[in-house]
């Protein structure tokens, strides 16, 4: 008798098994690569956002120390905008913030983002109509009329302060026809400082000699012995040496931070914004030069952050 031997048919069990756990396998790994994938393109994005904005600040501070004490030569008003007693075109403070409507840098405020300062620069305007013929702005791009006396020239004031949701921005104040007001240019401010270039020598030769704090120049002017018998003369004599108008040079460092998490766990990062020696010197007496990231919040570490240092020229004589 011939037995017929039946082919197998179907799968059996130990087969599928093995094709699920394959195929599984297959979607983790698709699932990696994805969440990979997306990790390095929101790093990525959070780097370009951080490179386009610490630039786009540095671009327009810039702008506004070069353009700082500027006078209209062909203006009417230009002798009346530029006499001796007329206050520096540049100034600040350390460790401030200011509010939107206050009146320039009057009654500061406490500090926002690790001690960050304020930047104050003064510039005559061009043209006749309120807001002159648009070949000087301020920082927040409106144009400035002619100054008819020295208090009327124009402000670009840098600061730092909290937006809506509690997140430290760079902003620029101003005053237009309406009045003072403010607008934001960078948000994510990890620190904001200044730094002065000062020509100390007698008489000055415009080169600057160190670089102090706003704090340290306002030490200068202290130790200054002012002619006068009232304080009108003595502010006008203050006026005449003040060593805000010995600066030559303006060195601005910028610390940005992205808005998510983008950074993997890692060891915390301390920035020196001068550099190390700098810090090491005057990290006690110049709150913000150095920022560790050490005492932060966990998910404020893992943000990605990016330092911009740059250096300006002031081109106007401040005399």
């Amino acid at each position: 008798m011939n037995s017929r031997v039946q082919r197998q048919t179907g799968v059996a069990l130990a087969e599928v098994m093995v094709s699920m756990a394959l195929g599984m396998l297959v979607v983790l790994l698709a699932c990696a690569m994805l969440v990979l994938a997306n990790g390095a393109y929101r790093m990525h994005s959070a780097n370009v956002w951080l490179d386009d904005g610490g630039h786009y600040a540095l671009d327009i501070i810039g702008q506004a120390v070069r353009q700082s004490a500027y006078v209209n030569w062909d203006g009417e008003t230009a002798p009346a905008a530029y006499v001796s007693t007329a206050s520096a075109a540049i100034g600040g403070l350390d460790a401030r913030s200011l509010t939107r409507s206050s009146d320039g840098i009057e009654h500061p405020t406490a500090p926002v983002a690790n001690g960050s300062d304020v930047l104050v620069l003064r510039f005559g305007g061009s043209g006749g109509t309120a807001n002159g013929d648009g070949s000087a702005v301020n920082c927040a791009g409106f144009g400035v009329a002619d100054s008819h006396t020295a208090d009327a020239r124009g402000w670009s004031i840098f600061y730092v302060a909290n937006d809506g949701g509690g997140e430290p921005e760079l902003r620029c104040k101003y005053r237009s026809a309406s009045g003072w007001g403010a607008d934001a240019i960078v948000r994510g401010v990890d620190s904001f400082q200044v730094l002065y270039g000062v020509d100390l020598d007698t008489p000055p030769d415009g080169i600057p000699d160190s670089y102090l704090n706003a704090s340290a120049v306002n030490a200068l002017d202290a130790s200054l012995v002012l002619a006068g018998a009232t304080p009108d003369e003595q502010l006008r004599d203050l006026n005449r040496k003040t060593y805000w108008k010995r600066v030559r040079t303006v060195k601005v460092a910028l610390l940005l931070r992205g808005d998510v998490q983008t950074r993997p766990d890692g060891t915390p990062v301390t920035y020196d914004l001068f550099g190390a020696a700098y810090a090491d010197a005057h990290a006690g007496d110049d709150p913000g030069v150095r920022v560790a990231e050490q005492p932060m919040a966990p998910a404020l570490q893992r943000r990605a952050r990016r330092l911009f240092v740059a250096l300006f020229q002031l081109r106007n004589r401040s005399t």
